[in-house]
Order: C-alpha cells, then structure tokens, then sequence
C-alpha cells in the first residue's frame, strides 16, 4: 500500500535514526575519552553505564519501538507480529534500564553518596516505574488474547498517550541528569567552556533533535499504519469491530444482494399469508 509523502517519511526516519545512533555514539565517546571508561567495581566507571545504557535503551531503542508500525514496509506483516516487535524492543529497553539503575545506586552506595536526592533521580525513577507498568499492561492487554475487545478499545488510546508521555518525560529527564553530572566537574569549571562541556551540551542537543523527530514521525496521520480488514478492536462509540466493517465493506455487494434476496421472500410470505387468510374467511 502507497503512503503519502513517502519521500519526506523516508527522509525523517533516516534523520531519525542517524541522530539517534550519533546519540549513543556520542554517550560511549563521553565515557571512554572523558569519564576513564566502564567498568563494574562500584567506582564512577560503573556509574558511566548509567548514561549509556540509558541513552541506548530508553532512548534509541524506546523510540524506534514507538515509531515500529509507522515502517510501511511492514503494513504487509500481520498486527500480532508488529505487536511482538514492538513489546520485544521495549522489553530491552527496560532491563537495559534496569542494568542502569542498579549500576547507580551501587556506586552511590559504594561512595555513600545519597541517593534519591535530586530532581533529576525523583522523575527518573518515576518514570521508570510507569514505563514498566505499561509494559505490562500492553503485555496482557493487547498482545496476549485474554482482554475483550471493548477492553482494547477503551484502553489504546490511554496507552498511546501514557507512551509519548512517558518517552517525551525520558528526554527531559535525560538532559537534566546530563546538565546536573556536568555541574560536578572538578573545580566548578562548567561554566568556562570546558571542551567536556561542549561535547556533552551537543550530546544533548542531539537528544532533543531525536525526541523531536520521534514525536513528529508517530504524530503524523497519513503516515499511520493502514487498518487491516481483519482487525478485531471494537471502535469505542459504535460498538463495532473495525475487521466486520471492513469485511462488510469489502463483500457490501454480497451483502446487499443478500439483503434484498431476504427481504424479497420476506415479500412474498407477507403476500401468501394475507392470501391464504383471506381465503380463508371467505370460506367460513
């Protein structure tokens, strides 16, 4: 099936996917050259997998989950496929999160660092919390068969909503606990311009130029993924399936010629009868 503006689809998602692989690029390059590199000791190299497993999980990868059905090369693969591909790219994003937690709060509590102290760490955990959640909810709801239809209906549009909201929450999150680790610096010297400074101010810029270009890609209507004939989702108002009214669509000359074949027996009893009884009484 054609998509309108394909070209200008085509050239925002490669943008899309640039930007975000230079994010991640530009993540490992921050630990590696200016942060002394990974490592798992409770020192600030376990720290540095926080950014980076971030970065990677609950950005690059959280936003292609989210943008997965808009891909038109895949309208021809059936919805519980996009369904598994999109719950299996979230799911690695969230233990890559997960990962990511753990490497904090061991280095905190290997320094005795506080934790849970600023802005920053507060919307962060919230927010993973959430991500989790709809997870799960996305998981038994829409992917496993269990959940009526109405169900489906009623709740897919909360879950699109909760999911830009939370993704748009992750870029938020991720520039303040760039900005705040920055503020760290030895000697204060953020504010002078540091070459640190710079690359990692780029690195977030980069961030926000990728949330945007997510946002705009799953906003756009005529670059949603086509309904298939077959879909069983209940439209919430009508209380029809989108699949029947497809079928029915699709068969309408079937059905009308069937409508009027039933309504033209239907006719005819009608007649017989009303012969039939007046024959009838005129015998009586």
């Amino acid at each position: 099936m054609a998509m309108a503006g394909y070209k200008g689809f085509l050239g925002l998602l490669v943008s899309a996917l640039l930007v975000g692989f230079l994010s991640v690029i530009f993540t490992l390059i921050w630990v590696l050259h200016y942060r002394e590199g990974l490592g798992w000791d409770g020192t600030e190299l376990e720290f540095n997998w926080h950014p980076v497993l971030l970065i990677t999980g609950f950005v690059f990868i959280q936003g292609i989950a989210i943008i997965v059905y808009r891909l038109p090369w895949t309208w021809k693969c059936s919805k519980l496929l996009m369904k598994s591909i999109h719950a299996g790219l979230n799911t690695v994003a969230a233990i890559l999160v997960i990962i990511s937690l753990v490497a904090v709060f061991d280095f905190h509590n290997a320094k005795n660092i506080a934790n849970m102290y600023s802005l920053h760490s507060w919307v962060g955990l919230t927010v993973v919390i959430l991500y989790i959640l709809q997870l799960f909810l996305g998981f038994f709801i829409f992917l496993l068969p269990w959940a009526p239809l109405s169900l489906r209906a009623l709740l897919m549009p909360i879950h699109v909503y909760s999911g830009l909201l939370i993704f748009g929450t992750v870029i938020a999150t991720v520039l303040m606990g760039v900005t705040e680790k920055l503020l760290f610096m030895k000697n204060s010297s953020y504010s002078s311009f540091p070459p640190e400074g710079v690359f990692v101010n780029t690195l977030g810029l980069l961030v926000l130029v990728f949330g945007a270009l997510i946002f705009w890609i799953v906003t756009r209507p005529q670059w949603k993924r086509p309904k298939e004939p077959n879909c069983a989702l209940l439209q919430p108002n009508r209380g029809t399936s989108e699949g029947v009214e497809g079928s029915m669509a699709m068969n309408s000359g079937n059905v009308d010629k069937s409508d009027s074949e039933l309504n033209s027996e239907a006719t005819a009893r009608k007649r017989n009868f009303m012969l039939d009884d007046a024959g009838q009484r005129s015998t009586m």
